[in-house]
């Protein structure tokens, strides 16, 4: 995975290749006015990095707002915590094992219908903003036009360096570009403290255009992922010194889960520090903050153009991140900091202030937002619709979700239960999730835990043999 680059103080604005004009949407008089869709989706956000998620640090209090006008899922999950595997998932609506994408190969390639592509088939003009992390070009994948595109090119003439000053590997050749893949000249290359800014600036312009149809608007953030950048002033918004840890920080990870040696891992020492980890949590928080405050940019053009009121709006995390839980830094992992994802739902039809348990996927929400839509879902698709329970009409919604990366980790968790496998070295965790929600405890091998062991085996066995996962022959 590529990450960030250059730390530019001055805010630079996206100038975009087509004029807009200001104006409300309108409809045609022969049929009603579908909803708009606004999708903003963070990278590498914890499902509890806000304060209306249970965070009493983080400052944010437009995502806050958002999660009191609407609705907040406290089950959502990623499935396969990595950028462009989930964000394949979130496309296409299926699981990685069809998508092959993260088990057979790196590439989302063009075998299944996308969700884009289904809102362009019901009448909608589909807008990309921002991060591009799965093959191909917005334009080739759905979209109608992408504005700011940020994604893969040549690498910068000076090494980057993070908030802590060390060297900065990943989004190192990230550039903003056209849909032919030429740079733009307004934003030049690489990641600015200021990135949010423009995403912001984009999707903006974007609201702000006349729309003859409806509009499906994905804005894809990089924040809080890392190199993180202090944005201008907010360089002293966290004392470091004063920051709690995380509940289940552990100074190393009791074994090799898999990735120890990852780009991620290696991001900050082993063993892990306190101040380190307060450190980053203090950068990490300011991100976020910046983030929450750029989002709130978004949504007051929404309300200043009358849009709000027939605009849903999604938020939601490509996956969570550990940042020091479990003595951890990164994302490749199956514990609920990481596998689960914050996601709220707000408008038309959606209930106010309300908050759902129901375990529900990232790609779940493809057919779910065509349904809220009078949209049509492709039947190749694996997610399934929670609209029934979005409106309250239903609890619950799957039995179980499932966890994978790579041939590395499976896990499997209930409403209760949740039961990680290590396929490399024929080792299991369990935990009672209900009772020790910070996954502290591991009931692995006790007897007393034998048959919810054995019973949660063989439903993840048998869920991953439908779904012919090369490694299930091994299970145990």
């Amino acid at each position: 995975m590529m990450e960030c680059m250059k730390n530019v103080a001055v805010r630079m604005v996206l100038v975009l290749a087509m004029p807009t004009v200001v104006g409300a949407a309108s409809a045609p008089a022969d049929e009603p006015r579908r909803p708009n869709v606004l999708l903003l989706v963070a990278d590498d956000l914890r499902p509890d990095a806000a304060g209306a998620l249970g965070n009493p640090v983080v400052e944010t209090p437009v995502l806050d707002r958002l999660a009191r006008q609407g609705t907040v899922f406290t089950g959502a999950t990623c499935a396969y915590p990595l950028c462009y595997p989930s964000r394949a998932e979130l496309l296409t609506g299926c699981t990685a094992f069809k998508s092959g994408v993260g088990i057979r190969t790196t590439s989302l390639g063009r075998d299944l219908p996308l969700w884009p592509e289904a809102m362009q088939k019901a009448g909608y003009r589909t807008f990309h903003v921002g991060k591009w992390h799965v093959a191909g070009r917005p334009k080739e994948r759905g979209y109608d036009e992408s504005v700011g595109l940020f994604a893969g090119g040549k690498k910068p003439a000076e090494p980057q360096v993070d908030h802590a000053g060390r060297p900065v590997t990943g989004y190192v050749g990230w550039q903003f570009q056209t849909d032919d893949g030429r740079l733009m000249p307004e934003r030049g290359v690489g990641l600015t403290p200021d990135i949010s800014d423009a995403f912001a600036d984009a999707a903006i312009s974007v609201i702000e255009r006349k729309h003859e149809r409806p509009f499906f608007l994905h804005v894809n953030f990089t924040a809080p992922h890392d190199p993180r950048l202090f944005p201008a002033g907010y360089e002293k918004k966290y004392d470091a010194a004063k920051l709690p840890l995380p509940a289940n920080f552990l100074a190393r990870h009791p074994f090799d889960h898999g990735n120890l040696q990852g780009r991620d891992e290696v991001l900050l020492p082993t063993p892990r520090t306190e101040k380190e980890i307060r450190a980053e949590l203090a950068a990490y928080y300011a991100v976020v903050s910046h983030l929450d405050a750029q989002i709130g940019r978004v949504l007051d053009a929404l309300d200043k153009l009358h849009l709000a009121e027939n605009t849903l709006v999604i938020f939601t995390s490509d996956h969570g991140l550990a940042l020091g839980s479990h003595g951890l830094v990164g994302k490749q992992n199956m514990y609920d900091h990481t596998l689960r994802v914050p996601l709220i739902v707000r408008g038309p039809g959606v209930p106010e202030g309300k908050k759902r348990d129901a375990l529900v996927y990232l790609r779940d929400l493809f057919p779910t937002v065509c349904e809220l839509c009078g949209a049509e879902s492709p039947r190749a698709i694996e997610g399934q619709s929670f609209a029934d329970v979005v409106h309250g009409k239903k609890d619950t919604h799957h039995p179980f979700v499932v966890g994978y990366f790579q041939d590395k980790q499976r896990a499997i968790r209930s409403e209760r239960w949740k039961l990680i496998w290590y396929p490399q070295l024929a080792r299991e965790q369990l935990f009672d999730v209900a009772a020790d929600p910070d996954e502290k405890h591991d009931l692995a091998g006790g007897d007393q835990y034998a048959a919810i062991q054995a019973e949660l085996r063989r439903q993840l066995r048998e869920w991953l043999a439908a779904r012919r996962d090369p490694l299930v022959a091994a299970a145990p």
